[in-house]
């Protein structure tokens, strides 16, 4: 009898496990509780896979073998506690994707913020060096569907806490953790240490023979590190000091030192400006060093490094007024990266679906750069109240077009016009590239 795999979920995460589980011979049923994509679903039935859509129908989940969960399902779902209840075992699709990718290696990469640059970065580096890997996770294909599709020798995988929250045996044999900041603590029981835990999980199963690469100059990482029992060879990165193992800036040299290779370049040669990409370089070039890419090709994939779409996307100039794209920019920590790498007046665009934002956080940056804020979301009433003695221009909008319109009236020649929201996007737009997208139409509009 085969065993049988229900997957809550229908995104690229859930169809993805789908078409991995289906391969491998389980009875695989997936349920989405919204409406599939057309895509998915045509994928679904040429598969022969058994979906529904619009609901969860208890009888047909409740007898699963295991539960794969897309990482957007919370644990206060009613659904959720009943699986608990009856002890079902419940797995992460990364979960799933890693039992079965054969001798495939990771490098996984969490964070509350830079992942996606920096695992990118890493990605490009790799390529650039010959490595027959492929960039998977929060960013194009699932991981399961890219071990099933496409498998390759090393995967460089974004991972968001909810993917790791429901991993066991998952194990990156190099682990990068960013940065911690507040976030998404609605999923958290509004706990920190909750969220700080999760995120520690990627090197929960790592051993003495698999690597650590983490932000010393962070402030949650460094306090703590001791917390948990971490097996793996630490190679940290700091702006503070010098280090034998690991990487660091000083003098505006990059020092990278792995068991391989010593890499050295100007920070003046980065492709990708501000301190926060220094960051996410540097943990890119650790990465890519520990496996053994050559430093002349680490250096030349970090001088060549393209941004990315919705993430300091510059946009267009129009009479002198910069555009830049940050829709990327879901929490204050973001946007407060982004304010501080800005050296010309700034018009704010902020709003959207608030995580339980702390705006006291670029409170300084604010008063310090910004000239105007226009808000863009339903309720705006926390930035107002946050903001009200900081800056004399605050209006509010209700769509991107709105919102161009605004911040280029407000605007001068020499300023930048900056949508970097600190918020999710649902309440008026599909998700951030949807935002990003029509803001970007609406600037070639003006």
């Amino acid at each position: 009898m085969n065993k049988r795999m229900v997957i809550l979920g229908g995104g690229e995460s859930g169809v993805g496990a789908a078409i991995l589980a289906k391969m491998h011979g389980y009875e695989v049923f997936v349920s989405e509780g919204g409406s599939l994509k057309s895509v998915y679903k045509q994928e679904l039935e040429e598969k022969g896979i058994a979906y529904e859509e619009g609901r969860h129908t208890a009888e047909k989940i409740m007898n699963a073998d295991e539960i794969t969960k897309s990482p957007g399902i919370p644990e206060k779902n009613e659904l959720m506690k009943k699986i608990r209840e009856k002890g079902i075992s419940v797995i992460s699709e990364i979960e799933l994707a890693y039992r079965h990718k054969g001798n495939g290696k990771i490098i996984g990469i969490t964070g509350s913020n830079g992942k996606t640059t920096t695992a990118t970065m890493t990605y490009r580096i790799c390529r650039h060096g010959g490595l027959d890997c492929a960039l998977a996770g929060n960013i194009g294909y699932s991981f399961a569907r890219q071990v099933a599709v496409d498998p390759k020798a090393w995967y460089i995988i974004e991972i968001s806490s909810f993917q790791l929250d429901d991993i066991k045996t998952f194990r990156p044999e190099i682990a990068i953790l960013t940065n911690i900041t507040e976030d998404h603590l609605d999923r958290y029981e509004y706990k920190f240490e909750n969220y700080i835990s999760s995120k520690f999980r990627i090197v929960m199963n790592q051993t003495d023979k698999d690597y650590f690469i983490y932000c010393e100059d962070d402030p949650v990482i460094k306090k703590y590190l001791s917390h948990y029992s971490i097996h793996s060879n630490p190679l940290p990165f700091t702006m503070q000091h010098e280090l034998n193992k690991g990487g660091f800036i000083k003098n505006g040299q990059m020092v990278i030192q792995t068991a391989s290779e010593k890499v050295e370049m100007s920070i003046y040669d980065f492709a990708l400006k501000g301190i926060h990409n220094q960051y996410n370089t540097m943990a890119a070039g650790i990465a890519a060093a520990t496996v053994g890419i050559r430093k002349e090709k680490i250096r030349e994939a970090i001088q060549s490094f393209e941004t990315l779409e919705h993430r300091m996307e510059y946009v267009s100039t129009v009479r002198g007024v910069e555009f830049i794209n940050d829709s990327k920019a879901t929490n204050v920590n973001s946007t407060w990266y982004r304010l501080e790498s800005m050296n010309k007046p700034v018009i704010l665009i902020l709003g959207g679906v608030d995580k339980g934002n702390d705006y006291s956080l670029i409170r300084e940056l604010v008063k310090e750069k910004v000239k105007a804020i226009v808000c863009l979301g339903t309720d705006n009433r926390k930035i107002h109240e946050a903001f009200q003695n900081d800056v004399s221009v605050m209006v509010n909008t209700g769509s991107a077009e709105e919102a161009v319109k605004a911040s280029f009236h407000f605007a001068n020649k020499g300023d930048v016009v900056l949508l970097s929201p600190a918020c999710a996007s649902f309440d008026l737009f599909k998700n951030y590239e949807d935002r990003g997208k029509q803001f970007k139409e609406a600037v070639k509009d003006l």
